[in-house]
């Protein structure tokens, strides 16, 4: 039996499982998305592991519910932190320095709320990754080619894939059908993450979120960054703004050394004991 805490932050909900005994996750990416079936499972959004590096003093990885691997997710590090605080894992200044596949995040404590430097977005095409451009060059309000042409798309990553979509009208956004089908465009070899955007005003961003490996979700932490990143790029939204997601609002500031900052909730929902074959 491995033990194991349901977080969610804002509706985007994990398992989290204390890995620090081993270096490789208890679970397999199968087991995982097993786990994260929500008829035949616990149900969430990925399964998060704390992990030991060899780095930095703690590691984070996640499989998300179709058993893909994500870089980083920045509403399952905020609960990861809420996490670590529960296992009596002291702070260091305040917050704690996780290793993740997307680099270093440093989650800190705001109360009952989590901030975090989410690093520097990335810009370029090889950095996305995508081939609508050549190697060095910006995806920035451009069309996406056919079958989604009607489509101008800015991309921008926080260490995983994000594709920016400028909408007038969000309830017009068709998410089930648009977002699959955008996540698995030829042009993002890597899939992509996929955001539709209504600006409502320069500091207020609402969005429907399209989950690379999760397919609808309420919210998405590195995505939110995104959005302003891309926003602001736009000259649409101010550097620091709210970005209302389905499961509510997360403050996101893009600081003048081009760190962007993220702060929102994360809560824990219940404790149990997990037996997978």
């Amino acid at each position: 039996m491995i033990p194991f805490t349901k977080y969610q932050g804002l509706g985007n909900d994990f398992v989290l499982i204390d890995n620090r005994t081993q270096p490789e996750p208890m679970l397999s990416s199968e087991q995982a998305r097993q786990v994260c079936d929500r008829n035949f499972g616990i149900g969430g959004d990925g399964v998060i592991f704390l992990l030991p590096s060899t780095s930095q003093p703690h590691a984070m990885r996640i499989f998300n519910n179709d058993g893909s691997e994500a870089q980083m997710c920045g509403n399952g590090i905020r609960c990861l932190a809420k996490f670590m605080r529960e296992l009596n894992i002291p702070t260091e200044d305040g917050g704690y320095s996780i290793e993740t596949k997307a680099g270093l995040i440093v989650p800190r404590f705001d109360g009952e709320q989590v901030t975090v430097d989410m690093g520097l977005p990335r810009l370029r095409a090889e950095e996305i990754p995508t081939t609508l451009v050549p190697k060095g060059g910006k995806v920035l309000n451009l069309p996406l080619p056919a079958p989604w042409s009607r489509f101008n798309v800015t991309l921008v990553s926080m260490g995983n894939p994000h594709a920016v979509i400028f909408v007038d009208d969000l309830n017009a956004v068709d998410l089930v059908n648009w977002g699959p089908a955008i996540e698995s465009h030829p042009a993002f070899p890597e899939r992509t993450n996929v955001h539709f955007v209504q600006v409502l005003n320069p500091t207020h961003l609402k969005v429907k979120v399209w989950e690379r490996g999760a397919g609808p979700t309420l919210a998405c932490g590195t995505g939110a960054c995104a959005i302003l990143v891309a926003a602001v790029l736009n000259q649409k939204a101010e550097k620091r703004a709210t970005v209302e997601l389905p499961g509510g609002p997360l403050e996101i500031d893009w600081h003048d050394n081009d760190h962007v900052f993220m702060t929102g909730p994360a809560q824990k929902v219940f404790v149990g004991q997990l037996s997978v074959s």
